[in-house]
């Protein structure tokens, strides 16, 4: 009985122990939700300025949507290393840790928002100027980054309430924010865009407004939960624990290399498709936000498989760590297949669910052999990024920024669309083909068996 009460008191749910599958899939079924609806609020955008404003306006959401990406790297990386850490904390009930854990990641990433805010905000030209924003959308670009700018200590804030409630094991309250940040963002699109005629400016403003509810909604259930999460939101409990603060900043600062390093490498790209004219552009926003839905697909799975590969080996129970790993990366490449399948049937509908502009719908099927290519590499993450995440290798997450980030993607775009003279088709599948280079990186962590001997 006594196990019993402290589960409820705390909240945490125990992922170490029952069937390896049903957990997973009861895990990642609200994380996969979560992630289908942020897809959604993340296409809105595109789809209702598309049709409203035409390619010019894809192409500012698309370029500012890289920047804005770009400079979420942070958020990622802390809150992912938070998340690790919370995971590692439960699996052997250490509340102190983890209550150390939230205060200081909740003053660490809020403090950076703020830096990185003031920072992009002084050098904005420079930055569009750097990605070669096309000129017929350079005024929709300004406005949709600067306003993104703004808001991001929101998109930050939510960042970290979804990585404390996973690390505990609570995929169901990440769900119900994402669900209302969607309300907001898809009410406020059509107001914004379609009615008011702010075009790009209104498409920033909705996706802003929904992050800094959804942001307030999860920070108030916290507060009303504080005594079951162990964290009593006094102002000694923020001041960062300076050995927690050390972990994070050597798990961290990694991670969010390997994902400052995979979105540098796609504004690059980005860039070069700029230089192709906007209807490149546009066809390039298409061509990033399947692979953004893709993307958070499979993250669910990731995302759940990390969790309880972090609990199982902070409790030690390294046998149930394979099944993990094998089944999600076996749950996301059904989704890949379902995905690839729509996309092959109905090109043309997928397309002119982005725009009417029939020009840049004629052209887009030049990117579904990239985009499939994608899906499964999205897959083929899942297993990589769910052994090196959740044992917390700090040095592996660096040889991916490096390698898949840096090296493999920009330079296979680079060969591919300029030495060998594909154009935007050769950048896209350099970018695709790149995507499974943390399969190897990992699947040789694993196969070397020194996960079980990560801290």
């Amino acid at each position: 009985m006594a196990g019993v009460e402290i589960k409820e008191k705390t909240m945490t749910r125990d992922l170490t122990q029952g069937n390896v599958v049903k957990q997973l899939i009861i895990f990642s079924a609200p994380l996969f939700l979560s992630n289908v609806l942020q897809s959604v609020y993340n296409i809105v955008d595109m789809i209702v300025i598309g049709r409203v404003v035409g390619g010019s306006g894809m192409s500012a959401v698309s370029t500012g949507g890289n920047v804005l990406n770009l400079l979420m790297f942070l958020a990622m990386g802390f809150s992912s290393a938070g998340q690790v850490l919370i995971a590692k904390s439960v699996g052997v009930n250490d509340r102190q840790s983890i209550k150390a854990t939230i205060g200081s990641m909740f003053t660490i990433l809020l403090s950076m928002s703020v830096v990185m805010s003031v920072v992009c905000f002084m050098f904005r030209n420079q930055i569009l100027h750097l990605v070669n924003t096309p000129e017929e959308a350079y005024l929709y670009t300004m406005d949709y980054t600067i306003i993104c700018i703004t808001g991001l200590i929101f998109i930050y804030g939510y960042n970290i309430v979804s990585a404390i409630l996973r690390g505990m094991g609570d995929s169901k309250r990440p769900f119900y924010f994402v669900a209302v940040a969607t309300v907001v963002n898809i009410i406020l699109d059509i107001v914004f865009v379609a009615y008011l005629d702010m075009a790009a400016k209104g498409a920033a403003l909705a996706t802003v407004i929904g992050q800094a509810v959804s942001f307030f909604y999860s920070l108030i259930y916290l507060y009303i939960k504080k005594e079951s999460f162990g964290f009593d939101f006094k102002l000694k409990s923020f001041i960062p624990d300076m050995v927690i603060s050390k972990k994070i900043f050597a798990l961290g600062i990694p991670m969010s290399m390997q994902a400052a390093a995979i979105h540098l490498s796609l504004t690059v790209v980005a860039a070069w498709v700029n230089t192709f004219g906007v209807i490149s552009s546009a066809i390039a926003g298409i061509y990033s936000k399947l692979g953004a839905v893709m993307g958070i697909m499979s993250n669910s799975t990731t995302t759940a498989a990390a969790s309880m590969v972090g609990q199982n080996l902070g409790a030690k129970k390294y046998k149930r760590v394979p099944q993990i790993l094998f089944w999600a990366m076996g749950l996301s490449a059904i989704m890949a297949l379902i995905c690839s399948l729509a996309l092959y049937i109905q090109p043309e509908a997928i397309f002119l669910l982005f725009t009417k502009d029939m020009e840049v719908v004629s052209k887009a099927a030049i990117i579904m052999i990239p985009s499939i290519l994608n899906f499964f590499g999205c897959a083929a993450r899942t297993f990589a990024f769910g052994i090196i995440n959740g044992s917390g290798n700090a040095k592996l997450n660096l040889a991916i920024a490096l390698f898949d980030g840096l090296i493999s993607r920009i330079g296979l775009a680079y060969l591919l669309g300029f030495v060998l003279a594909w154009g935007p088709f050769g950048f896209w599948m350099g970018d695709a083909i790149a995507g499974y280079v943390p399969l190897l990186i990992g699947g040789t962590y694993y196969a070397s068996g020194r996960w079980n001997r990560c801290r």
